[in-house]
């Protein structure tokens, strides 16, 4: 458990560079890019809608591209049976919520707005290094998170805050850690 909590802990060290690089140049960084916890509502509901508009038909992609042998297949970790297994995959969920949308959104849509770049190049430059990272999970996965960098970054830019982004995030992290370890066994794919 420690070992995994340290390396939980030492990968949102990015996360804290990303932030003082944006400190640099705004002195209210988690206001800049809306990383804060102010009008919850908002961003607890924009969450919950970005995770069902993402979640739903990657499910249905995946599942597809598994069956057209198109996408690697997931293998599950084993549940061990220490009470710190599900707390440590939430918060591995976190981690890449936070890493990811902090990071290749709130970093990266600052950086380039401030270099010039027009918004709808932020939006497939920071999709495509989204999805090029996810590559180990197939083609499939390359554009199930292209999409999704798309939408986020979308609504990144129409609501100026990451917020939601990092909950719609952490929705379908914590579903695809926890519940595919659950249940990933029992269905019925190649």
């Amino acid at each position: 458990m420690t070992y995994q909590l340290l390396a939980i802990g030492l990968g949102l060290a990015p996360v804290a560079l990303a932030l003082y690089l944006i400190w640099q140049t705004d002195k209210h960084p988690l206001n800049a890019i809306g990383f804060n916890l102010q009008r919850p509502v908002f961003w607890l509901s924009r969450g919950f809608g970005l995770a069902a508009v993402i979640g739903v038909p990657g499910l249905a992609l995946y599942i597809g591209a598994r069956l057209l042998g198109l996408s690697s297949k997931i293998v599950p970790a084993e549940l061990a049976d220490y009470w710190w297994v599900v707390p440590i995959l939430l918060l591995a969920a976190v981690k890449a919520a936070v890493s990811e949308e902090i990071i290749v959104v709130g970093y990266l849509f600052d950086r380039l707005g401030k270099l010039g770049i027009s918004d709808r190049s932020q939006l497939v430059i920071s999709a495509t290094l989204r999805g090029s990272y996810h590559l180990y999970q197939g083609f499939a996965g390359f554009i199930g998170n292209f999409v999704m960098g798309i939408v986020f970054g979308w609504a990144y830019k129409k609501w100026g805050r990451v917020m939601p982004l990092v909950f719609a995030h952490f929705i379908l992290d914590a579903v695809s850690f926890v519940g595919y370890a659950l249940i990933g066994k029992g269905l019925p794919l190649p």
